[in-house]
C-alpha cells in the first residue's frame, strides 16, 4: 500500500482508523492492478453508459468512496463491495484506488467506528455524503439508522446522499467551494443535466444566492416549493423563463426598488415599486433626465 494521493480528499481516510487501533481493517491505495474480482458478485451486468458517468465523475472530483476488499490466500487482494467505482475508475485511468482492507470478521465494529467519526470531523459536503453511502451501500444501514445515529433526520441523510447524483461538473464545484451545499441542493430540482450546469456555471460567475437559483430551478420545473398553493398553481401555469427573473434582479438593483416583470406569450408589462411620492420622482428623474 503507498500512502494517500488525491480523490479522497479528507472523507473516508479521515474516518477510518488505521494502524493498531484499526483492529481487524485497515484502510491506504491500493494498487487496481493488485485485486481480484469476487467469484460470487452476483452482479453480472454493468451500465456502459452509467459507467462512464461515474468515470468522469471520478476524473472530476476524484473517489469519495471506497471499496472494500479482503487479503487473497495467494497475495494481493479479492473484491467484497464497490465493482462498479472499480470498473469507472479502471476507464477513468486510475493506477490506485482507496480501499478498506478487511482482514478478519468484525463489521458491526468498524461501523460503529464510522458513525462516531463523521458526528466529529468537519467534512465537505461531498465527503460527508461519501460517507454516508459508504455505509448504506458496504455495511447495510439504511437511511433511518444513519440518521438516527448521526443526530440527523432521514430526509437530511437522503439530501446529502443526492448530492453524489450530481453532473461531474457540479461536483466539482461543490467540492472546490464555488457552490454551496445549498446551491446544490437546489440544483438537484432541475431534471435537465446541461441546463442544471448552465445554472451552476451562472450562479458561480455571477455570484447568485441559493434563493437566486431555487428561483431558476423552479421557471424551469415550472413549480413553486415554498409558495402557498394559489401561487404554486399559477407557477405550475406559467412558467418564467430565468432570463426574465434575473432581468427582474438587475433592475431592481439598478433602480434601488422592487420591479416585477409579467410576461406571457413574448409580451408583458413592468411594475416599478415606489415607496413615496419622493421615491417616484426620483424614479422619474432616473429614466428622463
Amino acid at each position: 500500500m503507498s500512502g494517500r494521493r488525491g480523490g479522497l480528499g479528507r472523507g473516508l481516510e479521515a474516518l477510518i482508523p488505521t494502524g493498531d487501533s484499526a483492529g481487524t481493517h485497515q484502510f491506504g491505495m491500493i494498487s487496481i492492478d493488485d485485486i481480484s474480482a469476487n467469484p460470487s458478485q452476483p452482479r453480472s451486468t454493468f451500465d456502459d453508459e452509467a459507467l462512464d458517468g461515474l468515470a468522469e465523475s471520478i476524473r472530476e472530483v476524484g473517489i469519495l468512496q471506497p471499496i472494500v476488499v479482503s487479503e487473497g490466500e495467494g497475495g494481493g487482494y479479492v473484491l467484497i463491495a464497490g465493482e462498479r467505482r472499480l470498473r469507472a475508475a479502471r476507464r477513468a485511468g486510475i493506477g490506485e484506488i482507496p480501499a478498506v482492507i478487511r482482514t478478519a470478521d468484525g463489521e458491526s465494529w468498524l461501523t460503529q467506528a464510522l458513525v462516531e467519526n463523521i458526528q466529529r470531523e468537519n467534512l465537505t459536503p461531498l465527503e460527508e455524503a461519501a460517507a454516508y453511502q459508504h455505509l448504506l451501500e458496504d455495511h447495510g444501514l439504511t437511511h433511518e439508522v444513519i440518521g438516527s445515529r448521526v443526530g440527523r433526520s432521514r430526509a437530511a441523510i437522503t439530501n446529502a446522499i443526492r448530492l453524489l447524483t450530481l453532473p461531474p461538473a457540479i461536483q466539482g464545484m461543490l467540492e472546490r467551494g464555488e457552490l454551496s451545499a445549498g446551491h446544490a441542493r437546489a440544483l438537484l430540482g432541475i431534471e435537465d443535466r446541461k441546463y442544471a450546469e448552465h445554472i451552476a456555471k451562472r450562479a458561480v460567475d455571477e455570484g447568485w444566492s441559493v434563493r437566486q437559483v431555487e428561483e431558476a430551478a423552479r421557471a424551469r420545473k415550472g413549480q413553486a416549493d415554498d409558495e402557498s398553493e394559489s401561487e404554486a398553481k399559477a407557477a405550475v401555469r406559467e412558467i418564467r423563463p430565468v432570463e426574465i427573473i434575473e432581468l427582474e434582479h438587475r433592475l431592481t438593483e439598478q433602480l434601488g426598488t422592487k420591479v416585477k416583470i409579467q410576461y406571457k406569450n413574448k409580451k408583458g408589462r413592468i411594475e416599478i415599486g415606489f415607496g413615496s411620492l419622493d421615491d417616484l420622482e426620483r424614479l422619474y428623474r432616473h429614466f428622463f433626465s
